[in-house]
């Protein structure tokens, strides 16, 4: 084969094409087979340095779950429960403080590590060894909209680039028939909206792609035209208006992001339904995440988490996965029936996650990939009300676990209430080095100049966990 003919620009290709996108989406293909790849953003790209882990799974725990009642056993809680909280109460976002409020869930210990575990998440607890869990997380926030841009992007406003666009952008994508980073909708979108999954002043192409876990994991996914015919017409109108803008106006991210995910739509229209279809799944796996569970929200998640598994099988390098709706609670928010809420909310994603968990090292995929397990604050020790607790940015717990990471191994403490991180304190910052760190990326070096300076996830801060390190 003579590759001296296909050595051109994507918009010369776009220019010269009689056949529209999808004769542009084949070429793309060509270019690879030929090796020639690399014109595209989301193309393969080393890390700067060996990396213990491909992917990252992120399960974002909406809300804030309480630290003291799932990782964090505070025994003066509960010597204390129904008397005057005897801290210093820090502002919060209702003022309708309570007394010192203990835990309604006992903790045991498991595993080799003997690691403290809540009876909420039982399953999860046959993992203990597996889990490094982090006491020491600290956001600069406390309400929900801030803390999700901070936890996502870094920073606690809207407009800057989320992690996950930070890691395609940095690496790229080994597989080019699916986004490099992808968010599983769970059905709720948290405060902030889609800004939390945005590529903000990076290209577009490195935003989040929304799907969701079921048999329509995307809206348009499947032509609506009934003639293959009819979609190349439209898609060459495309091809035409753009080409006209380029000649016009040049280079411009907007259209080249634009031409890259029409090319990557086209590609998606066999692979997301693949990657969405189950039925190759055994019984015995299905059952393992709780595929035959009774509780809807509990079905919702195991499919979410068996998609996940997929797509780290099929190289994509960031998902995210979103919480459901539980029996009316909001989220992990429970500033009022919190035992009911936080029951159901573990029960929706407890099995499921152990199950990731079992599969992830079952099909030796585990060395390669960090699960992270993180709400965007955690909660007051004392009550909100009688039964609810209110948010707390000052010391919260989080989990990491797989490839690199130290199991069953606790880093950093908060004081005796489980209020304020009071050693080893590990910011949001520190939280996204780690993980570039693990992926093989320096996060002082994973630069983008915008707006007269180098910008970064981490901007000037964060400092990579290295005691949580294996």
């Amino acid at each position: 084969m003579d590759t001296r003919r296909i050595l051109i620009s994507r918009r010369e290709a776009l220019s010269r094409s009689a056949n529209g996108f999808g004769a542009l989406a084949f070429f793309s293909m060509i270019q690879a087979q030929a090796g020639l790849g690399g014109q595209s953003p989301l193309s393969a790209k080393p890390p700067q340095f060996p990396a213990k882990v491909k992917n990252i799974i992120f399960l974002y725990m909406d809300g804030g779950p309480s630290q003291v009642d799932t990782f964090d056993p505070k025994p003066r809680l509960q010597e204390e429960n129904g008397k005057p909280f005897k801290m210093k109460m820090e502002p919060t976002q209702f003022n309708n403080n309570g007394n010192t409020l203990g835990s309604p869930w006992k903790f045991s210990q498991y595993g080799k590590s003997g690691l403290p575990i809540s009876e909420l998440f039982p399953n999860v607890a046959k993992h203990a060894d597996n889990l490094c869990v982090i006491r020491s997380m600290t956001s600069n926030f406390s309400e929900h909209t801030s803390a999700n841009y901070f936890l996502h992007t870094g920073l606690g406003l809207s407009g800057r680039p989320s992690m996950g666009a930070w890691v395609t952008y940095g690496l790229g994508s080994v597989n080019q028939n699916l986004p490099g980073y992808v968010v599983l909708n769970g059905g709720l979108v948290p405060p902030g909206g889609l800004d939390n999954f945005g590529s903000g002043f990076l290209p577009a192409s490195y935003q989040g792609s929304i799907l969701r876990a079921g048999v329509k994991p995307l809206a348009n996914i499947s032509p609506l035209e009934p003639k293959p015919g009819l979609q190349e017409n439209k898609l060459s109108l495309l091809k035409k208006l753009d080409a006209e803008v380029v000649r016009e106006f040049g280079v411009a991210d907007q259209l080249e992001s634009a031409i890259t995910n029409y090319e990557l739509a086209y590609r998606m229209q066999s692979a997301v339904p693949e990657l969405a279809d189950l039925k190759g799944e055994t019984e015995a796996t299905k059952k393992l995440y709780g595929l035959d569970s009774d509780n809807p929200n509990l079905r919702s998640y195991a499919s979410q988490c068996i998609v996940a598994r997929r797509l780290v099988e099929r190289g994509v390098r960031f998902i995210e996965l979103t919480c459901s709706q539980t029996g009316g609670n909001d989220r992990w928010d429970q500033h009022s029936n919190l035992f009911k809420g936080h029951n159901e909310n573990a029960r929706a994603v407890d099995q499921p996650i152990a199950g990731l968990l079992h599969d992830l090292k079952a099909r030796g995929l585990w060395d390669s990939t960090l699960v992270v397990w993180a709400g965007e604050f955690g909660r007051t020790p004392f009550a909100q009300g009688n039964d609810g607790r209110d948010h707390n940015p000052y010391g919260f717990s989080i989990w990491l676990a797989g490839g690199g990471i130290k199991g069953g191994f606790v880093y950093g403490a908060t004081d005796e209430y489980g209020y304020k991180a009071v050693e080893n304190k590990v910011t949001i910052h520190d939280l996204h080095a780690t993980m570039l760190h693990l992926l093989g990326m320096d996060h002082t070096k994973l630069t983008f100049r915008f707006s007269g300076r180098d910008m970064r996830l981490t901007d000037v801060h964060g400092e990579v966990v290295k005691a949580i390190l294996a």
